[in-house]
């Protein structure tokens, strides 16, 4: 008889087997999971006297985890959209467990069932055509930094790619001939490609012929010569 699924070894399963090796989700979408639960714990260990190696499933009942939520904005003023985000990720969690602790499914239907927050969608904003032109206007253009930053801005300007996807792209992703256009793996694990103007592509061309690197490159290196210009997330 095996023995019986503890609430820390549901958790590091829910990571290691469901998030990465079945879903395949992205680095963003794990820190995100796991800056969640991080949180989570402590609130579980200050109220229940437990160290997250100590806690039950039964000990995250669908009390707990409201007064969590509810906490998390009223005492560190977190918004409506980043409790519904951290709620998500408990309900993943939960009918994760669902499958694989069925003895606790009254527990996980309870959890399951707290709502999320209604909250007010902000206008999206965007840059006028100025704004823009000031933009691709400040890098200076005599620096190799100035100039990588240009063409980055003048990249992200035309395709709206997320910070996440512009620094992860390589030269591989880059079609400057007839067609041109960028491919990248998205948000939800989604190939997208979005064409560029010619402006981008005389740009990409002359950043290319500056890096003089293979396909595998990164296109934005960082001023050491790394894989990516920033950090997409905190690393704790």
């Amino acid at each position: 008889m095996s023995a019986p699924l503890t609430f820390p070894i549901l958790l590091e399963r829910f990571f290691t087997e469901r998030l990465i090796q079945q879903k395949h989700v992205s680095a963003h979408t794990i820190a995100s999971y796991r800056d969640t639960f991080c949180p989570l714990l402590r609130y579980a260990q200050i109220g229940l006297h437990k160290g997250p190696s100590q806690l039950t499933l039964p000990d995250l009942d669908a009390a707990l985890i409201a007064a969590f939520l509810d906490d998390l904005q009223t005492s560190r003023g977190t918004s409506a959209r980043s409790r519904n985000v951290r709620l998500a990720a408990i309900h993943s969690f939960f009918r994760y467990a669902a499958l694989e602790v069925p003895e606790h499914s009254g527990l996980i239907e309870r959890v399951l069932a707290i709502p999320s927050k209604r909250y007010e969608r902000a206008p999206i904003a965007y840059l006028t055509r100025v704004e823009s032109e000031a933009l691709l206007a400040a890098p200076d253009l005599s620096t190799w930094l100035g100039r990588r930053d240009r063409t980055l801005l003048l990249v992200a300007l035309q395709t709206g790619l997320r910070v996440s996807e512009l620094i992860g792209l390589r030269w591989q992703d880059v079609t400057l001939e007839t067609g041109a256009h960028v491919r990248c793996l998205g948000k939800g694990r989604k190939q997208r490609c979005t064409p560029l103007r010619k402006e981008a592509v005389s740009a990409l061309r002359a950043w290319q012929r500056e890096q003089a690197q293979g396909s595998s490159a990164i296109v934005f290196p960082s001023t050491r010569g790394g894989d990516s210009v920033v950090t997409p997330w905190p690393i704790c």
